[in-house]
This record gives C-alpha cells, sequence and structure tokens, in this order.
C-alpha cells in the first residue's frame, strides 16, 4: 500500500469509499437509495475547491483517503456560493421518502450551515478520513493523517479540527493516539481538535 495525491480518476472510488465508511466507519450501501448523496456531500467539494489537500491509500486502486480544508470558512462560503445550488435542484426537498437516510441527506444540504466560529477560530483547517476495512490496522491511517498535516502546515493553517459520531468508538481512540483532544461534545458526537505541527 502507499499514498499518493489524489488524482482526477479517483472521484468515483473515493465516493464509494465514502459510502461503504458511511455508517459510523461501517458500510452505508443498503442504507440509501442514491448510492451518490454521501460522495457529493463529504468529497466532492473537497475534491473540487482543495484537490492538493487529498491524499489517497492505493493498494492498486484506492483503500482509502483523507480530505483537507486550510480555511474553513473560506470553504464553506464558496461551497454556499457554487457547490451546493445545483446539488439543492438536483436534489430537492421531498425527493426521497420521509425518514429515509437519503431524506436526512437531503434536509442537511438545504440546510446553510457553518461550522462553529469559536472553533475556526483557533482550528480554521478541518478534514475528513475513510479508510475501507483492507486498509485498517496496518498503521495506514496515522501515516494519511501525518501526510495530510504535514501538507496543512506548509498551506499555513496553525491547527486543524474534525466532527466524529458519538458511536465511532474506534475512530475517536484513533483521533486521541493522534493527539487531538475534544473541542466540543455532544450526545450525537464531538468534534476534535490538534495542532498541524
Amino acid at each position: 500500500m502507499i499514498i499518493r495525491p489524489y488524482e482526477p480518476g479517483d472521484t468515483d472510488a473515493l465516493y464509494d469509499i465514502c459510502l461503504r465508511t458511511g455508517d459510523n466507519g461501517g458500510d452505508a450501501t443498503d442504507q440509501f437509495a442514491d448510492p451518490r448523496l454521501l460522495g457529493e456531500i463529504f468529497v466532492g467539494p473537497y475534491l473540487r475547491y482543495e484537490p492538493d489537500l487529498a491524499f489517497v491509500i492505493d493498494d492498486g486502486g484506492p483503500a482509502g483517503y483523507v480530505l483537507g480544508v486550510r480555511d474553513t470558512a473560506a470553504f464553506e462560503r464558496v461551497c454556499e456560493r457554487e457547490w451546493w445550488p445545483p446539488l439543492r435542484e438536483k436534489y430537492p426537498p421531498g425527493s426521497f421518502p420521509a425518514g429515509s437516510r437519503d431524506a436526512y441527506y437531503v434536509e442537511r444540504l438545504h440546510e446553510s450551515r457553518t461550522a462553529d466560529p469559536a472553533i475556526v477560530a483557533d482550528h480554521p483547517a478541518h478534514l475528513h478520513i475513510d479508510l475501507l476495512p483492507r486498509a485498517q490496522g496496518r498503521g495506514m491511517g496515522r501515516a494519511l493523517m501525518e501526510r495530510l498535516l504535514e501538507a496543512l502546515y506548509v498551506a499555513g493553517a496553525p491547527a486543524v479540527h474534525l466532527g466524529v459520531g458519538a458511536a465511532n468508538t474506534r475512530a475517536i481512540a484513533f483521533y486521541e493516539r493522534l493527539g487531538f483532544r475534544t473541542l466540543r461534545q455532544s450526545p450525537n458526537g464531538r468534534t476534535m481538535g490538534r495542532p498541524t505541527t
């Protein structure tokens, strides 16, 4: 397995990894009617606007990724201006049955959400990381994070944050081993952060 920069031909595979890790790290394939919806929200804008902060685990094909943004507030503004409007047209409210996971994420898509200014003030960058089971337990997640942290530091971001679901206890433990500390916690999950150095 190697870690390499994202290449445009990886996009569909990264969308698939997002879906196959979309249930608190487990496979969410059977939970969505539209297999691209999660990727459109959690992968696509990162590849479009910060491709130089996207890295892939490759073992003959993508087996995991990390996606970063150096300036969360600026990223949110460009997404609100350019990325979300076409998706909101593609996925209007009511596109999926009420109560389905697709419907939940369509509702989120139509909400204008921004990161907590208090968190972004000290941790302006943020990231998403997902690894398929075949890439886990080999030190690749740590290596992937170190690659991104270095790139964020070089890009001028002093600290980074991420969100993790409360049920994803393996991920929480992984982030803590990497020096992330909890910045905010709720029953649904937590926001964690650390310096990029």
